[in-house]
């Protein structure tokens, strides 16, 4: 069962004030919409830092250290610039908690290797590993891929507080 995203971004935020961390997002082709669904929650500003949008490849090197190298080798859209976009979303604000989303939106832009859809997932917290997931939604439309994505990034963010299948 899919929760709604009001429900996870209210679940994220309550996960993030239990562990008396803050939360920065990292977003790529989402364009601020993880951190627009965690601001309307309301009472959101004790548990939420700031979002970080870096939809070009030199705002990710600029804002959150992404090395150029690693843009040329692996593309924006991998999970090495996923997770170094987490851990740079860290390291550039002082929060404790992270998720990014870098990927392929549409209706162009994609290939054979990474398709239209294809969207790169990362979630740190402090002192732990940082996670990542990749999710292949399809040539279903841009605003459905990113639907589809913020959903994606607040299960992974509630993960990485500590959430479990279980509770």
């Amino acid at each position: 069962m899919t929760r709604s995203v009001a429900s996870l971004a209210d679940e994220a935020l309550r996960l993030a004030r239990g562990l008396g961390v803050m939360i920065v997002t990292a977003e790529s082709c989402t364009g601020g919409l993880v951190a627009g669904a965690l601001t309307e929650v309301p009472g959101s500003s004790d548990a939420f830092d700031r979002g970080f949008v870096t939809y070009s490849n030199a705002a990710k090197t600029a804002m959150l250290g992404v090395p150029e190298a690693m843009l040329k080798v692996h593309g924006a859209v991998s999970a090495g610039v996923a997770c170094a976009m987490a851990e740079g979303a860290l390291a550039a604000s002082g929060a404790g908690l992270t998720v990014a989303i870098t990927g392929v939106a549409g209706p162009g832009g994609g290939s054979m290797a990474k398709p239209v859809g294809l969207v790169h997932f990362a979630a740190a917290r402090a002192g732990r590993p940082t996670l990542h997931q990749a999710r292949r939604f399809g040539d279903v439309g841009r605003g459905e891929v990113r639907r589809l994505s913020v959903i994606a990034a607040l299960e992974l963010l509630c993960e990485a507080a500590g959430k479990t299948e279980a509770g």
